[in-house]
């Protein structure tokens, strides 16, 4: 094998190994199912919400803009119950300032689920910045993928949420025997 086809053949690996490393998750895709642990160290997955329309918000304590969204979030989670909608707030904090921050969180917002993330959750949702908000339907696809925050996105979120807890899911197909 040449020296010239060894190094295209090193550089076509790379590029695929980057793409795949930062492949993002977008609107039709089914989301990967693990979102972390919670502070107990309870792992959380979104197929366990299948029938609720779920919020995944990936955020931290230093994210400016994460700060501003993270009240609309869950004031939203208020005014839908658990049962039709779930907010779970992705932190990308470290362990100990998760931890405090989620202590101070869980009492001013029960309803939400709070998770850990060192870093696995946000690749395999291919999450290069935050804030980075899904909105995932009933039947578990990704409908709405919102990156960074702006005033201007909070009607659009609004209609898009109306518009996800509108529709029914799907009913599964049976398994075939």
């Amino acid at each position: 094998m040449s020296a010239r086809f060894k190094r295209l053949l090193m550089a076509v690996s790379l590029f695929l190994f980057v793409t795949v490393a930062h492949a993002q998750v977008s609107a039709g895709d089914t989301p990967p199912d693990y979102l972390g642990k919670t502070r107990h160290g309870d792992d959380i997955n979104i197929s366990a919400m299948h029938g609720k329309v779920v919020v995944v918000a990936f955020w931290a304590s230093w994210c400016t803009y994460c700060q501003k969204e993270f009240p609309v979030l869950a004031n939203i989670q208020k005014l839908v119950s658990p049962e039709k909608l779930q907010v779970v707030a992705v932190n990308q904090d470290d362990r100990e300032t998760f931890i405090k921050l989620v202590r101070a969180l869980t009492k001013a917002t029960p309803d939400l689920i709070y998770t850990y993330d060192p870093g696995e959750v946000g690749k395999t949702y291919g999450t290069t910045s935050i804030p980075r908000t899904m909105l995932v339907d009933r039947d578990g696809k990704v409908a709405y993928v919102h990156v960074g925050y702006g005033e201007s996105t909070l009607e659009s979120l609004a209609d898009e949420l109306n518009e996800l807890l509108a529709k029914p899911a799907t009913q599964a197909a049976a398994p075939s025997s």
